[in-house]
């Protein structure tokens, strides 16, 4: 639909290489000496995918989801397993409400307040790289960008999201480490008001080991943002580190302890074999993945297309 061009399934397709690599060699193997997938090739099936970091729970939901398949149809042969698979997995998947970045909420918003987005990560996901490359998006599709710098507590992030403000041509409202994040968040929307932006995305601080403190400051800049954009933040969006696997699973459950969420982005797929926690996350919490980093470049963060990920899975040699 115009969505992922040539490039970017080309992208996509590189950035999973070594997620595809390790899950197809491993399932490669299982269905050696096979022609119909049998309780053997279950059993390996599921182990495959629990070490590819699909999860327990999504993975034991896939292989129900494949014995309802061969009991309809009395025997699946094993060389339909990956065709079968990537319908299964894409089933799984929330949709993406965003199919392009002409209008942040998937609807547009002529003539209404901007369209505010929250950002939550802890340190070290790639949180304010993601805000960056996210910015440059929206500033390419035409959208007037404002950034606020809130993630206060760290002088390096402040400085950080200023460099990539600088990079992405888009304005920042910063008030340097150890100001009230709240402070920053009112005076971000505010100024975004009467410079009639289309777009805030706000940088908060990611601290999970004090979590009450988190909820609590979080709760703030949502309020004063209310005062000045009565249905904000439109969006609170989660930035999770791809390679971390499990981990980031863990995150995930956190943070919806914390905040509610509304999307997720998973960074650095590039440069992992756990890829398949993307499958995980989003069947576990129902949230929808927004975006997927592919590489370290600007232009690197992907829109996430279910059908398009569930393909690259299981696409041949580019």
């Amino acid at each position: 639909m115009g969505l992922f061009d040539i490039f970017s399934k080309k992208k996509l397709n590189t950035g999973l290489l070594r997620t595809r690599e390790g899950f197809l060699s491993r399932l490669g193997k299982i269905i050696t000496g096979k022609t119909i997938v049998d309780d053997e090739v279950l059993d390996n099936l599921e182990e495959t995918l629990i070490t590819s970091d699909v999860g327990t729970e999504t993975t034991l939901k896939l292989i129900s989801n494949i014995q309802k398949r061969i009991e309809k149809e009395k025997k699946l042969a094993t060389e339909r397993l990956n065709e079968v698979l990537k319908e299964e997995i894409s089933s799984l998947l929330i949709d993406n409400p965003l199919v392009n970045f002409s209008f942040p909420n998937g609807e547009g918003r002529d003539g209404a307040s901007p369209y505010v987005i929250l950002v939550v990560g802890v340190n070290g996901v790639g949180k304010t790289t993601t805000i960056g490359k996210l910015a440059h998006n929206f500033k390419k599709a035409g959208k007037n960008v404002l950034l606020g710098a809130a993630d206060t507590f760290r002088a390096a992030a402040v400085e950080q999201l200023g460099i990539w403000a600088k990079r992405s041509g888009v304005e920042i409202i910063s008030q340097g480490a150890n100001a009230d994040p709240a402070a920053v968040a009112f005076d971000t929307v505010s100024s975004a008001v009467a410079k009639k932006m289309d777009v805030v995305i706000i940088d908060t601080a990611g601290r999970l080991h004090n979590k009450a403190n988190l909820m609590s400051e979080l709760s703030k800049i949502k309020r004063v943002i209310q005062k000045v954009v009565p249905d904000g933040p439109h969006e609170v969006l989660l930035v999770l580190d791809a390679s971390t696997g499990q981990n980031a699973i863990e995150q995930c459950k956190q943070f919806t302890e914390v905040t509610q969420v509304t999307a997720l982005a998973l960074t650095k797929l590039d440069g992992t074999a756990k890829g398949g926690v993307v499958i995980g996350i989003s069947d576990r919490f129902k949230i929808p993945v927004k975006y997927i980093g592919v590489g370290e470049g600007i232009d690197d963060l992907q829109l996430f297309n279910k059908q398009e990920f569930a393909a690259s899975l299981f696409a041949g040699p580019n």
